[in-house]
């Protein structure tokens, strides 16, 4: 035992002293997990502003925080020249790729609707994930232009106008809302089944069904926890959050819901870690509730027993619809989807200080150049993402988030719907700003599926 104690010792002196690390020597036959590093440049995935494509010393000379590289390797389909891309209106925004709702579809009726991604944590590809009239259509974008049409999950029943995605875990988690939904449910679909597609494209059938709700308006995950709340199922429980527990996606199983905030079109939920330290590690949720014309803030920690915290509105309310909040939590971007038509004034989108969840104020008020609708909208980092309906996406820098006028400026855009831009409900449904390439995918009610990103 003795000898054996004194070999032992030597391995480990003969490994440190080719590691250059003596103090934590590497043991023999320990197992170490891998940093995920897809281009194998040395630099980590999560640090990476060029997944796919080696790019050792991070070049970013436009300081975009997308590498050089992957922005040199593009040519754009329809670069943004003079404001135009083609017969398209822009400013700073390249068109890469455009796949009709009629091919997503298969249908001449079909029409696009919500949008979100899915990137493959085993090899950094980029999906985009579109919901239509009669299913979902799942492309591949990482060749942002060549994007390939997989195939499409069709409707579990009916068609719809309203047809929203979120991810979790690999899994795609889809509802719909209309007349015809309601035995819907919610679909559940494995993304990592588009690894590998054989015959393109595929009519894809769902991997399970939860069918304990009808038609809902919309899902909503926190991506912290393993958690999805439907809203808008008015039939089921009159439109407020229902919890359901998708730590096991393919046995998603109900964990309560909350009923005395009226019904929800549309929220957000966050594990909070802002401004207000009364509410630190709490899952907040914010929902932006249409038929009351009020932001209601809840506490969902404990699905069993939610807790109100504060609820607000703003001058002249026509359809409290959606909204985000900044990176730090410390305020609160919201869009009435209805006010543009009611009262006659242009794009119209409200700032909240959050920095106290109790008492939320209006901070600042931004009117856009157009009279066209605003729907939805996201947050990364400094830039809010608008989905304008007619007007497009446009692009606002929040870096003066806090200023009580000019808090937000449009620094780029790229127009969908070049016939106008008027309070009316054609264009851009909804936009996906979050790909690590730099990428953008845009859903438009009636062309379909846009890829674009920021010009060189």
């Amino acid at each position: 035992m003795k000898k054996l104690i004194q070999i032992n010792v030597f391995i480990l002196l003969f490994v440190a002293s080719f590691t250059g690390c003596s103090d934590e020597p590497i043991l023999i036959g320990d197992t170490v997990t891998p940093i995920a590093d897809a281009d194998g440049d040395g630099v980590p995935d999560t640090q990476d502003n060029c997944i796919n494509t080696p790019n050792v010393n991070q070049e970013d000379d436009n300081n975009n925080g997308i590498g050089d590289v992957c922005e040199s390797n593009i040519t754009p389909l329809l670069p943004c020249e003079n404001g135009m891309a083609g017969i398209y209106p822009c400013s700073g925004i390249d068109l890469l790729a455009i796949i009709d709702a009629v091919t997503l579809g298969g249908s001449t009726q079909a029409k696009g609707s919500d949008i979100w991604g899915w990137t493959d944590p085993n090899n950094g590809n980029e999906y985009a994930l579109i919901g239509l009239t009669n299913s979902t259509a799942f492309v591949n974008v990482t060749d942002s232009a060549n994007p390939i049409f997989l195939g499409r999950l069709n409707s579990n029943e009916g068609t719809s106008v309203w047809r929203d995605i979120k991810v979790y875990n690999n899994y795609a988690f889809i509802v719909a809302d209309g007349n015809q939904n309601a035995n819907h449910g919610m679909q559940v679909f494995d993304l990592t089944r588009l690894r590998n597609v054989p015959n393109i494209p595929e009519i894809f059938t769902a991997d399970t069904i939860y069918t304990d709700v009808g038609a809902c308006h919309n899902i909503v995950i926190n991506e912290s926890e393993a958690v999805a709340y439907l809203v808008g199922c008015g039939v089921t429980n009159g439109g407020g959050p229902i919890f359901l527990d998708i730590s096991n996606p393919l046995n998603p199983t109900f964990l309560g819901d909350y009923t005395a905030g009226g019904y929800s079109h549309d929220a957000q939920v966050v594990t909070y870690n802002g401004p207000d330290t009364d509410y630190s590690g709490k899952e907040i949720y914010i929902g932006s509730n249409g038929s009351t014309d009020k932001v209601v803030v809840l506490d969902v920690t404990d699905k069993t027993n939610v807790i109100p915290i504060s609820e607000f509105s703003y001058p002249q309310p026509a359809y409290t619809h959606q909204g985000w909040f900044t990176d730090d939590q410390a305020y609160f971007i919201l869009g009435d989807e209805v006010d543009e038509q009611t009262f006659g004034f242009n794009t119209k989108t409200l700032v909240f200080n959050l920095t106290d969840l109790d008492n939320p104020t209006l901070s600042s008020t931004y009117t856009g150049v157009t009279p066209a609708i605003d729907h939805n909208g996201y947050v990364k980092g400094n830039e809010y993402y608008l989905s304008n309906y007619s007007a497009g996406m446009r692009i606002l820098d929040i870096t003066n988030i806090s200023a009580p006028t000019n808090s937000m400026t449009e620094t780029a855009f790229f127009d969908t719907y070049p016939s106008n831009d008027s309070a009316n409900f054609n264009g851009v449904w909804s936009v996906y700003p979050y790909f690590a390439s730099g990428n953008i995918i845009i859903s438009d009610t009636e062309r379909g599926l846009f890829v674009v990103r920021k010009s060189n």
